[in-house]
């Protein structure tokens, strides 16, 4: 598969989606034959190829798909909101709970296994951050949860956050030195280990267990359109569970795909690598999302001041649709 990526300005869409975005959330074609729309508020890279191969799989199965990049996951969002897109790859609680938003989340790509990174020639712990500008992946994402928790937890305040989405970006900026504090994947430290000179090292996190990114629905799309999305989840697990069991299959499959044909030759060379240390760091959920795993995110992201706090009655179902799963066998 060969894709443009297609990129579009926060302002541009913010004039395109506008107040009436909620308004327009209906208005998703469910009709026989049209694709799913798949918004993806980053740039392609090896972390997304079991995504790009389960899409492959349920393209096979006579259910059509399309993927778009936009510049980040809030333009993403409002894509899938108003209707421009069907799914949207992230984990939008505190979206769902300051909007309302006519979308829940369906699938649980990943849990949270992320690095923070220093430049230890400028410093050496939490505390030496207290006052300083670090640099995460994208408003909302789980990168800046986890930094605004560990704030809380180390009595510290960042003078500012920075957006910089791609984890590849972020290490690179680091090697520049235009980056000094930064929070990235397991292939971006190794990265900065290999090429750093010795010079960065990862800041410990205890007892954070949640999710880094899912798929989310409009919900005209989940509804009107449940076989598909439940073919779709099928391939989900069919790919995360072989992925699971055999990490290097991704590089076969994205040969036999055609995916992403454009990555670096260091890229490329680095997908096994990269899916083995997901796989030995439980990334990939090998058991579908529960009650309890969408309460664990909640507490995760109520602790780093984006959501408040689940209570002990509250409904699941304003922030996830377990159809999809139920009818995929789970």
């Amino acid at each position: 598969m060969s894709m443009t990526r297609r990129t579009f300005t926060a302002f541009s869409m913010a004039l395109a989606l506008g107040a009436s975005s909620l308004a327009m959330s209906t208005a998703a074609s469910a009709q026989d034959g049209d694709p799913i729309r798949v918004a993806m508020g980053d740039i392609a890279s090896v972390e997304s190829l079991n995504l790009l191969i389960a899409m492959e799989r349920t393209k096979e199965r006579g259910v059509p798909m399309e993927l778009t990049f936009f510049n980040s996951e809030d333009v993403a969002t409002q894509a899938v909101v108003g209707g421009q897109a069907d799914v949207g790859v992230g984990a939008p609680y505190a979206f769902i709970q300051n909007s309302q938003a006519p979308i829940r989340m369906f699938y649980r790509m990943s849990t949270l296994l992320f690095f923070p990174v220093i430049n230890t020639e400028v410093y050496s712990s939490w505390e030496d951050l207290d006052g300083e500008e670090v640099t995460v992946h994208s408003r909302g994402s789980g990168t800046e949860a986890l930094m605004r928790l560990m704030e809380q937890v180390h009595g510290i305040e960042f003078s500012n956050i920075s957006y910089v989405p791609g984890a590849e970006v972020r290490a690179g900026a680091m090697l520049q030195g235009t980056i000094n504090a930064s929070i990235v994947d397991s292939a971006s430290f190794r990265l900065l280990q290999e090429e750093g000179g010795g010079k960065f090292d990862r800041l410990p996190i205890d007892g954070v267990n949640a999710t880094d990114e899912a798929l989310y629905g409009n919900t005209t799309l989940l509804e009107e359109r449940a076989e598909d999305v439940a073919v779709f989840v099928e391939e989900l697990n069919n790919t995360w569970a072989e992925i699971n069991e055999n990490p290097a299959v991704v590089a076969e499959l994205r040969e036999q795909y055609d995916l992403l044909p454009d990555l670096p030759e260091a890229a490329v060379a680095d997908i096994t690598a990269f899916y083995e240390e997901a796989v030995e760091g439980g990334v990939f959920p090998a058991e579908p999302a529960t009650e309890q795993d969408v309460r664990d995110d909640l507490n995760f992201l109520a602790a780093a001041g984006q959501v408040d706090a689940p209570t002990d009655d509250f409904d699941v179902s304003q922030y996830w649709d377990f159809g999809p799963l139920e009818a995929a066998g789970n």
